[in-house]
């Protein structure tokens, strides 16, 4: 398979539409928001604004918890990438 060649994913992604929660914090509200596209090492996440989403959060995930940083954004979707360490399941 070619790439294009501005495409910097050493991965491919695979077209979803899931629902998912963004964690910021213990005492924050969960914030829904919805996986477009993912992959083993990171997902494109579509929300109603990206304001007040810091750089690095935790997504729920089909019941996963997965420790994000962002890698790229626009007014209402984050493209993430998994930090390997941060991942569990909800118990």
């Amino acid at each position: 398979m070619t790439l294009p060649v501005n495409e910097r994913r050493t991965t491919s992604r695979h077209r979803v539409l899931k629902s998912a929660f963004i964690v910021i914090s213990e005492k924050a509200p969960k914030l829904e928001c919805t996986v477009r596209n993912i992959s083993e090492i990171g997902a494109a996440l579509q929300v109603s604004t990206t304001i007040g989403i810091p750089t690095h959060f935790k997504v729920y995930i089909d019941g996963v918890r997965h420790c994000c940083r962002s890698v790229w954004r626009t007014d209402t979707k984050i493209g993430v990438v998994f930090e390997q360490l941060g991942r569990s399941t909800i118990r």
